[in-house]
């Protein structure tokens, strides 16, 4: 490190300046507390060690100063017998620590060691939230639609305003990068974001999930179960699918957000809570409403902030652009170019998948390109180059089917495409078509759901 050693007995200055530099450090010597303010002001130091008592500013003035102008440099006092006091008192100004006099210059050396290990810490954990806001901040929201360019305002508007905000838009039109982008621009990003997506879960374990539960709570609870309430104090809680959350856990939910306190399932102890939830919808909670398949006093609750995410089919002219994003995502680094009639192709499909279902084509061009840098319509999928449409009526003599009989093969075509961009994923399918797995395969049986 860069050290200031701010010390008139030269005796010590001497000893202690020659092990400093033996342990690796950087050292300046002054002799003067007002010298060495302006040596610090002409060229910084990570670390200032000083004497309490010096000629021209004694080492307390000399704290102050260093700590006025440069609050990350660790200040380290030298004092004699009987100021002790003082010394405390520059603890409370901010000094790092005090050593008396007499002392062993390896205490200092050692204490120089700790210093730098907290100074990495310091410099690693500035250099992660650096890449936090990289990653979650507005550069991941990609587009320059004028529906996008509100949804920018609107984030960057409500991020330092600590309200709960419900997004609302189909599967996979990045509900959850809004979500980072209000939370790692705002006022808790320093604080954990925890997520949960309740279309995965059934009801009893929605629930096991949002409060805990408490060691022998029910058979298969061995351990206590710390839920994401808490797992989000002081930070953000992200509700995907919100609209699948039962009745009954929506009283609860409610009750959370009113009072700020919940208690682990099979707990008494109420344990307050505070965090920021975001939550999203792929359904019109306005409609689930109506038809009394959402509280209206919870909805209310969370549409303090309404964002409308707009889908792929709306801003095809952010394309270009996203097709580009995610080369640099998945093209580890590599130039390709996109021919200009792959970009035709790719905006007139209708792209029931959005963005998702873009990067996931992008992705998979990058993959059969090979050594290849040009991507073509031979590296896209063939629902791409040819984009699922309505069954057309029998081309065969007789009556055409009816408009039932349509919907229904239509349906079905249409969950064999997704199926197939999920990867086989009936998990994954289902919620991209907003369904249940139960639903989605009845329609592939032609059966008509419960």
């Amino acid at each position: 490190m860069r050290v200031l050693l701010v010390e008139d007995e030269r005796s010590i200055a001497v000893t202690l300046s020659n092990d400093l530099k033996d342990a690796g450090h950087n050292v300046r010597v002054c002799d003067d507390g007002k010298a060495a303010l302006a040596v610090f002001q002409e060229s910084p130091a990570d670390c200032v060690i000083t004497d309490l008592r010096l000629p021209g500013m004694d080492g307390l003035s000399l704290l102050k100063a260093i700590r006025g102008s440069s609050p990350s440099t660790h200040v380290i006092l030298i004092t004699g017998h009987g100021s002790v006091p003082s010394a405390i008192e520059a603890i409370r100004h901010g000094a790092y620590d005090y050593i008396e006099k007499p002392f062993v210059n390896q205490r200092i050396v050692l204490l120089l060691e700790k210093v730098g290990v907290e100074r990495e810490l310091r410099e690693e954990n500035r250099m992660l939230r650096g890449a936090l806001e990289k990653k979650f901040g507005f550069g991941n929201l990609v587009g320059k639609n004028a529906k996008m360019l509100a949804v920018y305002e609107l984030v960057e508007t409500i991020s330092n305003r600590d309200c709960n905000v419900l997004i609302e838009g189909e599967s996979g039109t990045g509900k959850e990068l809004v979500a980072q982008a209000i939370h790692f621009n705002g006022p808790r990003r320093v604080k954990p974001l925890i997520k949960m997506s309740c279309a995965v879960f059934s009801e009893t374990l929605i629930e096991d999930e949002l409060f805990g539960h408490e060691k022998g709570a029910f058979t298969d609870a061995r351990e206590r179960k710390i839920g994401r309430f808490e797992r989000a104090a002081d930070g953000s809680l992200f509700m995907d699918d919100i609209d699948d959350v039962p009745p009954r856990v929506q009283v609860k939910l409610l009750r959370v957000l009113e009072e700020h306190e919940f208690e682990r399932l099979g707990s008494a102890e109420t344990i307050s809570t505070d965090f920021r939830l975001i939550a999203a919808t792929k359904q019109n909670l306005t409609a689930l409403v109506a038809k009394g398949l959402f509280r209206d006093d919870l909805f209310h609750r969370l549409n303090v902030v309404t964002i409308k995410l707009p889908p792929l089919r709306e801003r095809l002219d952010d394309i270009p652009l996203l097709v580009a994003h995610f080369i640099g995502v998945h093209g580890k680094g590599k130039t390709y170019h996109v021919e200009p009639s792959t970009f035709e192709a790719l905006q007139r499909h209708s792209w029931p998948g959005n963005i998702r279902e873009l990067e996931n084509g992008v992705e998979r061009a990058i993959a059969l390109a090979g050594e290849a840098s040009v991507l073509s319509h031979e590296h896209l999928c063939a629902s791409v180059v040819a984009p699922v449409a309505p069954a057309a009526p029998h081309q065969v003599a007789g009556e055409p089917p009816s408009l039932r009989e349509a919907v229904r093969r239509f349906e079905v075509e249409h969950i064999k495409h997704v199926l197939k961009l999920s990867g086989g994923s009936k998990a994954v399918a289902a919620k991209r078509l907003g369904l249940s797995r139960k639903s989605m395969w009845e329609k592939l049986r032609g059966e008509e759901p419960e």
